[in-house]
């Protein structure tokens, strides 16, 4: 059976939502964990510090290592890789899941907010996968995960939200380049986002609350396909923009109602797809 047992992953917004549930499904095989995050006292509206997550993953049999980290910052960055190399031996795993997102046209966002999501999601990508390549290369079976969608250049998915799309497409666009440059250093990179909606604090506070959530399924689905793509040969499966539940379907699994908030209610579509 393919583990990450041993493997040392490090994970951005692996706090809370489908970052942590990513951590904790790798715990479960014996991983080490650098949770890197900016939350270290609990937020009203947003549940989990990267103290809580530690406890998570540690009480799921892998090794945590909690760092305050604000990834539009090269110099936290640099210091939080070289403390998980540090602490762990060495890196074989990065996944770039923190994001920022604020849904609004162009005169309704202001540039704070622009700034904002384009510091965390296209350049804190970047700034990540920039400080953990010479480390991964080290590795036998080194993986870039970026949770974000298949670049679809459609006008439907820019026009409610450009200021959003273009950074979240700036993370795929890290998937396109880098996984051709990296190929000749068996470093796999590649991009996951999910079919659904995911029961995230996103879901609840951004789109549309209770009802939302039934609609969702749970973080665990993009925890199992993460684990499913990261523990494929890295020389092999690159350059893909996967879709949560066909990497699971070819795994084999067949029962999709186990992530279901709500088995009974329809499924609401993700933004991208």
């Amino acid at each position: 059976m393919a583990t990450l047992k041993g493997k040392t992953l490090f994970i951005t917004g692996a706090s809370r939502g489908i970052g942590k549930a990513i951590a904790i499904r790798a715990a479960r095989d014996g991983a080490n964990v650098a949770i890197a995050a900016k939350t270290v006292e609990p937020h009203p509206r947003l549940p989990g510090t990267i103290h809580t997550a530690a406890k998570e993953i540690e009480e799921a049999g892998g090794k945590a290592l909690p760092l305050q980290v604000d990834i539009r910052f090269e110099d936290q960055v640099q210091a939080a890789i070289a403390k998980t190399v540090e602490t762990f031996g060495g890196l074989d795993v990065l996944v770039n899941n923190a994001s920022a997102i604020f849904l609004a046209g162009t005169l309704e966002t202001p540039m704070k907010r622009f700034d904002l999501m384009h510091g965390v999601n296209t350049r804190g990508t970047y700034v990540c996968s920039q400080a953990a390549i010479p480390h991964l290369e080290k590795s036998d079976n080194a993986h870039i995960l970026n949770i974000s969608p298949p670049l679809n250049m459609e006008t439907r998915w820019f026009a409610p939200h450009v200021a959003y799309t273009m950074a979240k497409f700036g993370m795929s666009m890290c998937v396109l380049g880098m996984h051709e440059e990296l190929r000749s250093k068996k470093i796999a990179v590649n991009a996951l986002w999910p079919r659904t909606a995911v029961a995230t604090a996103a879901v609840q506070n951004l789109l549309g609350g209770e009802e939302a959530m039934k609609g969702s399924r749970k973080p665990e689905i993009m925890a199992d396909a993460a684990h499913e793509v990261l523990t494929r040969p890295s020389s092999e499966a690159t350059g893909n923009f996967y879709i949560d539940d066909d990497v699971l379907k070819e795994a084999g699994v067949t029962d999709f109602d186990q992530y279901a908030v709500d088995p009974d209610a329809p499924l609401i579509p993700d933004f991208f797809l």
